[in-house]
């Protein structure tokens, strides 16, 4: 992501709250520009970020005028949308990017969700004011009884999972916040009508909890992660039954295993009456609940005991088939610019691939955005090839990443200092084209 684009299906048709929402586009797009520059100040940082979000809440202000002057009969909940977003998603953002004091990592998460946030608010509730959308939030439950079901679901993640979250939204809207594992509850009320529940892992943090129950590090979701995460969700569901007797959780109907895209598509089904996010520290977790006394659209076929090693194999085979759909990453670290264009343009085609031209800039983009391979230049300036393998296998979030070095060196002595170094691979510059590509084929190939 390179840039913000404003896009004319933004437009709402009221002059003034267009302009401003152009100007919100505008601001972020500013920041994202300066997160990509490697000599950027904190201080243009801080200033940035503080003009937006005192646009956004001066934004809300004038909004939420517009919207009692046409006496908008969802005011009070695109309001609550408003507040929520202002007073709980920004302040825990912001304190993010202070205390790590504001990395590119940071700055991007940040900029990630207020885009995410304001692309998705622009074309539901916004568009919802002037009739061309139905609001999504609908039926909201009071304030109060939100918060004790936030501070309760709190209370389960640390007592079940041994971790401490915290809330960061109380209107999750199904963003995207990385690999996702779902499991879905429809429930029967006594007075039957029906619940529909989601509870949403990360991947990162179902394994932390699995690994944790094993002792053992977990790093790829199987059949038995899936298992295990489903009956941990069933525990999770019996205890929020005990503590909201209320909520007329009367009899389980379904149980069912959703990717992150039925996940989407059940909020515009049943658009959810209560929906939290939470950070635990280990990974992003979710709850959705939506009522409904006749739940609409087509329901994915439920998970029983007759059929659930099939369905988990199939969910696990879709998830895979999905996976590899996706173009491996390879960053490519060399100070020659023309070297970074001749290795790009024999991989492009094939792979999704990043180039920088620094030992500082490759650690950066590593953070940012993990690949499945680094070709890394062996000679540079400032810091070379060596220190940045040092650097990469010194964290334990990139210790396993594979990197292959280039080197321009043939002779005996400079391909033994390479090799003492352990890469997974080297290559040589002078390389025929065809036998770099094969080399690099053959090992992302073997590697899954």
């Amino acid at each position: 992501m390179k840039q913000i684009k404003w896009n004319d299906r933004y437009n709402l048709g009221v002059d003034f709250i267009d302009k401003e929402h152009k100007l919100l586009f505008s601001t972020m797009d500013k920041l994202l520009r300066i997160s990509e520059n490697e000599d950027k100040s904190e201080w243009v940082c801080r200033e940035g970020v503080k003009y937006l979000k005192n646009h956004s809440t001066e934004h809300f202000e004038h909004e939420e005028q517009y919207m009692r002057s046409i006496n908008y009969s969802e005011y009070e909940v695109h309001k609550r949308l408003h507040t929520d977003f202002r007073d709980n998603t920004l302040p825990a953002l912001e304190k993010e990017m202070e205390e790590s004091e504001y990395s590119v990592e940071s700055i991007r998460h940040f900029l990630g969700v207020c885009i995410g946030w304001v692309v998705a608010h622009t074309l539901t509730e916004d568009l919802a004011i002037i009739g061309k959308k139905r609001s999504k939030w609908v039926d909201l439950p009071h304030e109060k009884e939100q918060e004790v079901m936030g501070q309760t679901i709190i209370q389960l993640i640390q007592e079940m999972f041994q971790l401490q979250a915290k809330k960061i939204s109380k209107q999750y809207a199904g963003e995207n916040f990385g690999k996702v594992i779902c499991s879905r509850f429809v429930y029967r009320g006594e007075n039957k009508g029906k619940w529909e529940i989601a509870l949403v892992f990360e991947e990162e943090l179902l394994l932390k909890i699995v690994g944790t129950i094993f002792n053992a590090e977990y790093k790829k979701v199987d059949d038995m992660v899936i298992n295990i995460g489903r009956y941990i969700s069933r525990q999770f569901m019996e205890r929020i039954r005990e503590s909201f007797p209320s909520l007329d959780l009367f009899e389980l109907e379904k149980e069912s295993l959703l990717t992150h895209e039925q996940l989407l598509d059940s909020f515009d089904r049943v658009p959810p009456s209560c929906s939290l996010l939470f950070d635990t520290g280990e990974g992003y977790f979710a709850f959705c609940a939506a009522s409904s006394n006749s739940i609409r659209g087509k329901i994915e076929s439920g998970i029983d005991h007759e059929n659930a090693m099939d369905a988990v194999k199939q969910y696990l085979d879709n998830e895979n088939a999905e996976w590899k759909k996706q173009k491996k990453k390879i960053l490519v670290v060399d100070d020659s610019e023309f070297m970074r264009k001749k290795i790009v343009s024999l991989f492009e085609s094939d792979y999704e691939v990043t180039e920088v031209g620094s030992s500082i800039s490759a650690i950066q983009s590593i953070t940012i955005n993990r690949p499945d391979l680094v070709l890394l230049d062996y000679e540079m300036p400032v810091c070379d090839g060596r220190q940045t393998l040092e650097m990469i296998r010194s964290e334990k979030a990139t210790a396993n990443i594979p990197v292959f070095f280039l080197t321009g060196r043939a002779d005996r002595e400079s391909v033994k200092k390479v090799r003492e170094l352990k890469p997974e691979g080297y290559l040589l510059k002078m390389m025929p084209d065809e036998e770099i590509k094969k080399m690099v084929n053959d090992f992302l190939a073997n590697k899954e």
